[in-house]
């Protein structure tokens, strides 16, 4: 059985205080468990979605390892650390690149995938087409490795453009020009259809 963590709690403090979480956590170690009290259940989600909730489960844990282990080389002028904790996470989920790709490329085929049994429900609510959904699935699944990373970071995690710089340590600028170039590609592959218009619009019109 998986282990999502719990929901983060409504006393966890807002993301302002990450900074001063992590500089207090130097000294107090157990101070770190707020971020992960805050931040853990969102990048389980986001992982769960791209690679399955059992990888998703090994994902979120090593992302707040490293976090803790590298957390005396935080910046403190960003006062939130939710993009770094997703950085770190997208770099794990980076060496699962062809498990992604794999399982995209599947659920295409045959609608039938087990990393979709993880996003199903949330996919049913916004598509009512099977077609669609292997449509769309098929292109992420054609999308270059670091156009589908930002596409989804804005899509499935909810980032701001900025947040999704700063997770990938790049200028606003190209993350603009990726998700331009990746929404460009999908909207290509999908064509006309008005179901699979109206996903793709779900899907990547955040931020």
């Amino acid at each position: 059985m998986t282990q999502t963590p719990p929901p983060e709690p409504a006393g966890a403090g807002p993301p302002d205080d990450d900074a001063v979480t992590v500089r207090e956590s130097l000294e107090r170690p157990e101070v770190f468990a707020r971020l992960y009290d805050r931040y853990a259940a969102g990048v389980h989600r986001y992982a769960a979605r791209r690679l399955g909730d059992g990888p998703a489960d090994d994902i979120t844990a090593e992302t707040f390892l490293i976090a803790f282990r590298s957390r005396g080389r935080y910046d403190h002028t960003r006062a939130g650390a939710r993009p770094w904790l997703f950085g770190i996470a997208g770099n794990l989920i980076g060496k699962h690149r062809r498990a992604e790709v794999r399982a995209l490329r599947a659920l295409a085929r045959t609608g039938v995938d087990p990393v979709a049994e993880s996003w199903a429900d949330a996919a049913d609510e916004r598509v009512t087409a099977q077609a669609a959904r292997q449509a769309l699935a098929g292109a992420l699944a054609g999308l270059a490795a670091r156009d589908r990373h930002v596409l989804l970071l804005v899509a499935w995690a909810d980032l701001s453009y900025q947040e999704v710089a700063e997770a990938l340590g790049v200028p606003v600028g190209t993350v603009r020009s990726r998700l331009h170039r990746a929404r460009r590609r999908v909207r290509a592959a999908l064509g006309p259809d008005p179901l699979r218009a109206a996903d793709l619009r779900e899907a990547t019109s955040h931020g």
